[in-house]
């Protein structure tokens, strides 16, 4: 049988089969996908190949083969730093959900997150939840980042979840795509599918006061299907994001407008740190290219880890 993973939650996969019947599977024996050292072989969005067994009086799915995974976003493991973990598989687009506080948002969080999904050719839309309880201050340093990542060729829209404002356009882009959504905890995903899809009464928690952090309210990656022609995949907060087996020289490669002027460069190999005539670091001094995606490159380079806490 042919079937899409739903859920994962670690050793049991709920897959949903191609005539539509969902089916509690494991995996059989171990195997590892080839070339990635991930904690978790299988992935929600991942297309299986499964059969059923009785064991008793239930009866199990056992997933016996991977299909070929069109992409994929990955992220390090946070426990185990040599390995990695793929958040899910097979996506249109990830919708990126950002706050300026309760919680905050940095840009090199964003910077990284966005360098790893165009590594893996998945188009990202960055959306700026909570518009509603911003000061006039807060909401020019808004516009100030909708300006910055407009001009790198990233679609941003402004929402406020909680009232529904700007849904529908979010809808739009959803239609018949399976669409992941990611960010922080207490961002507002959970918030936000419900304002897309009441019926599925997402579980949502409060910021918790003391850290200005979310609560952790999904554990687990999990598809689902809406009642619109789309699906989306609800995933779990990400505090940080590590990026994961780049090469240093390819890494410029993943900012769009240092791949822009990258030709323009002395040296083809430009590092864009030291090296004389470098085009981006010309575009830096001449306010062509944003200090804080430069500052986020450099951290990357270096193999700073992301601390989704440290200065914007």
């Amino acid at each position: 049988m042919n079937g899409t993973v739903y859920k994962s939650t670690g050793s049991w996969y709920t897959v949903k089969s191609s005539e539509g019947e969902f089916y509690e599977c494991r995996i059989k024996g171990k195997f590892r996908t080839q070339g990635i050292k991930s904690t978790n072989p299988v992935a929600v969005g991942d297309h299986v190949e499964f059969h059923l067994e009785n064991i008793g009086d239930e009866t199990v799915g056992v997933i016996s083969k991977i299909g070929d995974r069109k992409n994929y976003i990955v992220r390090r493991s946070v426990k185990l730093s040599k390995q990695t973990h793929i958040i899910a598989a097979n996506l249109d687009q990830v919708f990126l959900l950002v706050t300026l506080n309760n919680p905050p948002t940095f840009t090199s969080f964003i910077d990284r997150f966005l360098v790893t999904a165009e590594a893996y050719d998945i188009p990202v839309v960055l959306l700026f939840n909570k518009m509603d309880v911003y000061s006039e201050k807060e909401k020019s340093e808004v516009e100030h980042l909708v300006d910055l990542y407009t001009k790198i060729g990233y679609t941003c829209i402004q929402i406020e979840a909680k009232k529904g404002k700007n849904v529908d356009k979010i809808k739009e882009l959803m239609l018949g795509n399976t669409s992941m959504f990611a960010g922080h905890s207490g961002v507002g995903k959970s918030t936000l599918v419900n304002a897309l899809e009441p019926g599925l009464k997402l579980k949502t928690a409060e910021i918790s006061e003391q850290h200005m952090q979310g609560q952790h309210t999904t554990t687990f990656a999990e598809m689902y299907d809406l009642s619109f022609d789309a699906r989306i995949i609800d995933t779990p907060g990400i505090k940080g994001f590590g990026i994961v087996d780049m090469d240093k020289h390819e890494i410029g490669d993943y900012f769009p407008e240092f791949f822009a002027l990258k030709s323009e460069c002395k040296f083809n190999n430009c590092l864009h740190l030291d090296e004389p005539k470098c085009a981006v670091k010309e575009a830096l001094e001449n306010n062509g290219i944003a200090a804080s995606r430069y500052r986020s490159y450099v951290q990357m380079l270096t193999g700073e880890e992301d601390n989704p806490y440290r200065e914007r």
